[in-house]
């Protein structure tokens, strides 16, 4: 079991290996796993980059995220050139039909509607904004629409988990309940436990994914 002080210097060391960030602008603080990101950057993208490498290290629980985006003088765009932007950045995307995908920009704040078939085409739409100069927050109100019955869902995720090398398929449970998925057990690892979420995720017609999956690290015991 890791300490915070010991997971506070992995987020620390990992923020560090991120070299799209600066390190010396990101708080880190930890408190019984959990880890408490604050400071200021420059780009929406750099607040989600923060929050991702934090995840990424054994022995988090959660990640509260605190972070705040002020942009410079230089990136700062009216609304105007954002949203033509967004809808440009959009047509260049293969996963998204950006037909179906209506776009609202406030201040820099953009917000997604719309309905699509797929979780990846719902993230790949936000994630080809969040790069974007005067972005400094993204709503994504995009829907996915289910095409398949819970128990087709369902299927399909346990076969997922079990040809993913990284996830103890044996040791999690799959529930749909129309598209919502519940999943639940034990993993290893956060990175385990995101793997897992993720095949959820990539199953057609998943709008919802509730992770109850539950972190515990294997004890070894010497042989003798």
């Amino acid at each position: 079991m890791k300490t915070d002080l010991e997971i506070q210097t992995n987020v620390m060391n990992e923020l560090k290996w991120e070299p799209f960030l600066n390190s010396s602008e990101i708080g880190v603080a930890v408190k019984d796993g959990v880890v408490t990101l604050s400071g200021t950057v420059n780009a929406y993208s750099k607040k989600i980059s923060a929050e991702n490498a934090a995840k990424r290290v054994f022995g988090v629980k959660a990640v509260a995220e605190e972070i705040e985006v002020r942009l410079s003088p230089s990136d700062r765009k009216n609304d105007s050139d954002i949203a033509a932007a967004i809808v440009d950045a959009l047509k260049w995307q293969s996963a998204v039909q950006e037909n179906r995908i209506k776009v609202k920009v406030e201040n820099g704040w953009v917000s997604l509607d719309g309905e699509v078939e797929w979780e990846f085409q719902r993230e790949a739409a936000r994630n080809v904004i969040i790069n974007l100069n005067g972005v400094w927050a993204v709503t994504n109100n995009i829907r996915v629409v289910p095409k398949l019955t819970a128990t087709d869902i369902k299927q399909k995720i346990a076969l997922a988990l079990q040809r993913n090398a990284t996830i103890d398929s044996q040791k999690i449970k799959v529930e749909a309940r129309g598209s919502k998925v519940i999943l639940s057990g034990s993993v290893r690892s956060w990175v385990e436990r995101k793997d897992a979420e993720q095949a959820a995720w990539c199953a057609p017609g998943v709008s919802s994914v509730e992770n109850n999956i539950e972190l515990k690290s294997e004890i070894l015991v010497p042989e003798d």
